[in-house]
């Protein structure tokens, strides 16, 4: 039986979704933008061999009716095509949820107010659960942001940073070692509990720790755990699972579906140890296995950051190693690569914009295959699970039949 590889380019837009004016997205691309912006920095097209022969530009000219400044190659190999979001957020847990079957058609509990974000009802009772009276910020912001502005205060009272932004989150920034990892974590599993006693329908809790001894070098660590609560229903990954076969987790992906479905879990900090840990789980894992890996940094260090350079040297690295994962491929198996919405790095603000995703997949020896548009993300769990033969989720469209 088949194993699937799922690489998630987190936050990788190919052009503003149908919707995209009812979020405020109409001109975001991600893909296009940074393109644009890497050759007007670099002087240099972004050199992407491997994702171009894999259908990318050709997906993303289709998507966003604009070609990228990329070195482009035509099709050769690999299905190709990109999915609209029916989910009703662009956020982390809609788009990953709703790929593996199971979107978002709920309304998500928001702290909408950007400069007072949590009222004083929350707070008071976030104080009585966790013991620690007081916290800095509550406001909406970027994380390297508001470490950079209260990171010395935080440091010498103790008192945990508190922000959120567009999605439905509640993130609480701490030092490492002043503050402590461990105390961190319970404090945002206190907070966790919190928000599900008062039913307000936050979809995550993140803890953001970092280190450093001042502004100037303060630096988020890669001990960020994520908080979040169930699915609403059964998704492809308990499907798999429960039939007897595998899930692996690579990254944040046990986070975001609360470890439900999920058989294995492996942390990686970085793009190249997120990478290197797929490749070993392709080496290592069985028949009839999932891998389900998110590329956090494309959406954290170089998306939210505003970085359309950095995002494009990390797009090219990533095509690189994608010739590492070809070799470690069997006959049978599948890689996929996709996003979970878009997060473009040239757009205002510092949050994700609401854009199509790309939907490839690749085996060996296979011909290039336009697969069009998907108007779910959806198909691509579909389509898992036709692959591991398993029953259909009931949203998305199985693929499989184009694959050959």
């Amino acid at each position: 039986m088949a194993r699937v590889l799922i690489l998630v380019i987190d936050g990788f837009g190919l052009g503003a979704a149908p919707d995209a004016k009812d979020f405020g997205d109409i001109g975001a691309n991600t893909f296009a933008n940074l393109a644009d912006e890497f050759y007007a920095q670099s002087g240099r097209k972004l050199d992407l061999p491997t994702l171009s022969k894999l259908g990318l530009i050709s997906a993303a000219t289709a998507a966003g009716n604009k070609s990228p400044a990329v070195n482009a190659v035509a099709p050769l190999t690999g299905a190709y095509g990109y999915a609209a979001e029916i989910s009703s957020g662009k956020d982390t847990p809609s788009g990953h949820w709703e790929m593996m079957g199971v979107p978002v058609l709920f309304d998500w509990g928001y702290f909408a107010d950007k400069e007072h974000s949590f009222s004083e009802e929350l707070l008071t009772n976030v104080y009585k659960k966790t013991g620690i009276q007081g916290s800095l910020g509550n406001c909406h912001s970027s994380g390297t942001t508001i470490i950079a502005e209260l990171g010395e205060e935080h440091m010498k009272t103790g008192i945990p940073i508190c922000y959120t932004s567009a999605d439905s989150v509640f993130q609480v920034a701490a030092h490492e070692e002043t503050f402590g990892l461990d105390n961190l974590h319970k404090y945002c599993e206190q907070v966790r509990e919190l928000l599900n006693e008062m039913d307000l329908n936050i979809g995550r809790v993140i803890a953001r720790p970092f280190i450093g001894s001042g502004p100037d070098d303060f630096e988020r660590t890669g001990n960020r755990r994520d908080y979040s609560i169930l699915p609403p229903a059964p998704t492809v990954l308990d499907k798999i699972v429960d039939a007897g076969g595998k899930v692996v987790s690579v990254g944040k992906i046990a986070d975001i579906f609360a470890h439900q479905g999920i058989s294995e879990k492996y942390k990686a900090t970085g793009l190249e140890a997120l990478v290197d840990t797929s490749i070993e789980q392709l080496q290592k894992q069985p028949d009839n296995t999932l891998i389900f890996t998110n590329l956090v940094n494309f959406d954290q260090d170089y998306g939210h950051r505003r970085d359309p350079v950095g995002y494009g040297k990390a797009l090219e690295y990533l095509d690189q190693r994608l010739t590492d994962i070809g070799p470690e491929l069997k006959d049978d198996d599948y890689v996929v690569l996709t996003a979970d919405h878009g997060c473009d790095p040239t757009w205002h603000g510092s949050d994700h914009t609401r854009e199509y995703v790309p939907v490839i997949f690749y085996k060996r020896d296979m011909p290039s295959i336009n697969l069009g548009e998907s108007d779910t993300f959806a198909d691509i769990g579909a389509t898992v699970a036709d692959i591991f033969g398993v029953s259909a989720p009931d949203y998305g469209k199985s693929l499989a039949a184009k694959l050959g």
